[in-house]
């Protein structure tokens, strides 16, 4: 009985897993340069994986829809998914490698990132349609492009009345119509924001936010590192800012995603857009304190005080 009173999800994920290769180095290489850097650590990662590691961690009733590999990087990503608490009934195994992103991250905190999607490239719309009951009990399905944008199309097409669509089109790529017109919020970086207005993005965050409700989201996020967020209504059009705790940063890589899994979840308790970006900024602020992604998602009692 208590099963079904808590049947479905806070926030389903619906996404990439990466095994995280990571290499600490004094600087970036230009073009034809070699640097030497740091001994090799392997974690789990990927923007999918990564957001249900944080909401899970934070608490929220979690499941995560990927495919990963038949290899090792596959099992360590599914036993830090377990470890966290995430329901991976949704993670289909095989077809592929499990995908790997190489990550360099230099003194400052900052990081460079290439991805090979494997396994994430064969998420399929027909995985979306099978997983038809995880989608239909979610308050709110997050999910990235780190996928096909095929596959995030069928996401928004099938999202059941009154669900709440999450999108952080992260590699930007261009959006159809249907998909902005699902997000509610679109949560972009300064790159991707740029990336989606093209000439017309402007300078300050408040004309991006401006000119990507124009293209049809039903709200949108900026998130601004350091500074914070930017968040915006669009039955209103205002937008608002939310600024940041003032921490010291070790380690960026991952931060974005608990950021976006924590204001996720928080929507979907019925908070508003700006009540959820404030608890995300903190989230966020947490995460940049300690090295790595996922290692570095605090638990609820580790969230800052605002």
């Amino acid at each position: 009985m208590v099963q079904e009173e808590h049947a479905g999800h806070d926030l389903l994920v619906v996404g990439s897993a990466n095994a995280d290769l990571v290499i600490g180095v004094e600087r970036r290489p230009a073009p034809g340069e070699t640097v030497l850097g740091s001994d090799l650590a392997v974690h789990p990662g990927g923007k999918g994986g990564n957001q249900a590691v944080a909401a899970a961690r934070l608490g929220a009733r979690t499941a995560l829809l990927a495919r990963v590999g038949d290899d090792a990087h596959g099992r360590l990503l599914l036993d830090a998914q377990r470890a966290a608490g995430t329901d991976t009934t949704g993670v289909l195994v095989g077809g592929a490698p499990t995908g790997v992103a190489l990550i360099t991250v230099d003194p400052s905190g900052d990081n460079s990132i290439v991805v090979s999607p494997g396994a994430n490239a064969r998420l399929t719309p027909a995985d979306v349609r099978a997983a038809a009951p995880l989608v239909a009990g979610a308050r709110v399905v997050s999910t990235m492009l780190e996928i096909p944008l095929e596959t995030v199309a069928e996401l928004a097409a099938t999202l059941p009345a009154g669900g709440r669509l999450v999108l952080n089109p992260s590699p930007p790529a261009p959006l159809p119509a249907e998909v902005l017109a699902a997000c509610d919020p679109l949560v972009v970086n300064e790159h991707e924001a740029r990336f989606i207005l093209g000439e017309r993005a402007g300078e300050l965050p408040e004309e991006w936010a401006r000119g990507l409700l124009a293209l049809g989201p039903r709200s949108v996020v900026v998130t601004l590192g350091e500074e914070g967020a930017l968040v915006a209504d669009g039955a209103g059009g205002e937008s608002t800012r939310v600024p940041s705790l003032k921490v010291e940063a070790v380690d960026t890589t991952g931060a974005g995603d608990a950021f976006t899994a924590a204001l996720a979840w928080r929507l979907g308790l019925g908070e508003s857009l700006v009540e959820a970006a404030r608890y995300a900024v903190r989230v966020g602020a947490a995460a940049v304190t300690r090295p790595g992604a996922q290692a570095s998602y605090p638990t609820a009692e580790e969230v800052p005080a605002p």
